[in-house]
């Protein structure tokens, strides 16, 4: 099965992806790992996408799906494969779609912005052993001390409720248009993310087996 997962930062399609790659025996394939992938293995496309990336700039779309065009023809991906974090755009997606790349489902996990923001400017980590909690489902038993060590607890700067609002406009303005151009081709599928991530992964696993 050829799937793609949806869904703002923090909503938890990373995860959710895993399990359905674990469930269906088939691979995870994210742009970041690609590129990297690409990048160590000095494929033609990872060569272009490295003069980028070496210039500070972004990589351009037509780099990005010709990585993934690269991978997609590996022998891994035959029996499917998950698809996360790409396409980004709906101009990655018609890209995808010229290239030939026929998508079964698209599980879209919806989670409410302000839902979003409080479980990611929750987290906290230990500043010395890596321990990780969050103020809302894993606080730790003295405020702001780790468990485990002692050390002071910290909010890495990806996890500032400024910063996660900043990359959910992103999500909204670049990534969100995609749901309306899947649900137009009659592939889409919206899970709403639950509390506990065991009751998310039972409503992915039935829209994925519908």
């Amino acid at each position: 099965m050829k799937l793609i997962f949806l869904g703002a930062p923090g909503a938890g399609k990373g995860t959710q992806a895993e399990k359905v790659c674990d469930m269906l025996h088939i691979p995870a394939i994210s742009t970041g790992n690609i590129i990297r992938e690409a990048l160590k293995n000095g494929t033609e496309m990872g060569l272009q996408a490295k003069k980028y990336i070496e210039a500070g700039d972004l990589v351009p779309d037509e780099i990005i799906i010709g990585i993934i065009k690269e991978r997609l023809a590996q022998s891994d991906c035959e029996n499917g494969f998950v698809l996360d974090g790409v396409p980004r755009t709906v101009a990655q997606a018609e890209a995808l779609d010229q290239m030939g790349v026929e998508i079964d489902r698209v599980i879209n996990i919806h989670v409410d912005d302000e839902k979003i923001v409080r479980r990611m400017s929750g987290r906290r980590v230990c500043g010395d052993c890596g321990a990780s909690y969050h103020i809302d489902y894993k606080p730790s038993k003295a405020d702001g001390v780790c468990d485990k060590c002692g050390g002071k607890l910290v909010i890495r700067k990806d996890d500032e409720a400024s910063i996660v609002k900043d990359r959910l406009r992103v999500y909204h303005e670049q990534t969100e248009p995609l749901i309306a151009y899947y649900e137009k081709k009659g592939i889409l599928k919206t899970v709403i993310g639950q509390e506990e991530i065991a009751d998310t992964s039972a409503l992915v696993r039935k829209a994925v087996e519908e």
